[in-house]
C-alpha cells in the first residue's frame, strides 16, 4: 500500500524518510520523549510506515498543534506512507510554539562530564565520516520529575544517514540505560528551531567527527 503510494506521488522512500526526520526534529520537546524516541526507532528501522499511520494519531491525541509549514510537512512525510488524511486534517493549527518552561545548561548533574555515555559516544563517534560534531545539553522543563530536574540532549551536526545515526545513538544511550532517549540530528538543509538553537547554546562537545561544519553556528 504504501510503496503505491509512494509510486503515484512521484516521491521515493529516501525523500520520505528525510522529510519525516525533518518533522521529527520539529517536534522535539512538543511530543512526549517516551513517544519520540520510539518514532525515531522506528523510522531508522525502515518502519516509516507505522510512523506515518501512528504519528497523526498522536499529535491529536496530545492536542499539539502545527503551524502552516509544519503541517505542510506533516502531510508531505506521512501521506505518501498511507498515513489517513481525515486523521492528518484533524491536526489542530497553531502559532510557533514557546519554551517558557524549557531551559538548557551545559552542566551535568555529576558535576563533569566524564559519565559512560558521553565516553562510550566519543569512542564510538569520534571521527566518523558523515557527522561533523556531537555536542552534549542538559534540559530542565518546570515541574519536571527526573532526578536533579535535569535530562541529557544529544545534539549531532552531520551530512548524511540522519535517521540511521539517530536510532544507532539511541540504542547506545538505551543500552547505558537511558529509557527515553533525547537524540537531535540536525540536517544542513534545516533551520534549527528555536529549541535546538536553545540546546547548542547551551551545549558542551563530546567529540568531533570527520566533515567540516556547514550552517548550524548558533553555538559558537
Amino acid at each position: 500500500m504504501a510503496g503505491s503510494n509512494l509510486r503515484e506521488r512521484g516521491v521515493s522512500e529516501h525523500e520520505t524518510s528525510l522529510l519525516c526526520h525533518e518533522l521529527l526534529l520539529r517536534l522535539a520537546g512538543r511530543l512526549p520523549d517516551e513517544q519520540l524516541w520510539r518514532y525515531r526507532d522506528w523510522l531508522a528501522g525502515d518502519a516509516a510506515e507505522v510512523v506515518a499511520r501512528s504519528l497523526p494519531r498522536d499529535l491529536v491525541r496530545e492536542r499539539i498543534m502545527l503551524t502552516d509549514a509544519d503541517h505542510r510537512l506533516l502531510s508531505d512525510a506521512v501521506l505518501p506512507l498511507g498515513a489517513d488524511p481525515a486523521v492528518v486534517d484533524a491536526v489542530l493549527p497553531g502559532d510557533e510554539p514557546r519554551w517558557d518552561d524549557c531551559t538548557f545548561a551545559a552542566e551535568s548533574p555529576a558535576g563533569g562530564t566524564g559519565d559512560s555515555e558521553v565516553l562510550v559516544l566519543g569512542a564510538t563517534l569520534r571521527g566518523r565520516q558523515g557527522i561533523h560534531e556531537v555536542r552534549s545539553a542538559w534540559r530542565s522543563r518546570a515541574g519536571g520529575a527526573v532526578a536533579a530536574g535535569l535530562e541529557r540532549v544529544v545534539v549531532v551536526t552531520a551530512s548524511a544517514d540522519f535517521a540511521e545515526l539517530a536510532g544507532e545513538i539511541q540504542r547506545i544511550l538505551r543500552a547505558l540505560g537511558e529509557q527515553e532517549p533525547r537524540v537531535e540530528v540536525l540536517t544542513p538543509e534545516m533551520e534549527p528551531t528555536v529549541y535546538h538553537r536553545a540546546a547548542l547554546a547551551e551545549s558542551v562537545p563530546i567529540c568531533a567527527g570527520a566533515e567540516e561544519l556547514v550552517g548550524h553556528r548558533a553555538y559558537e
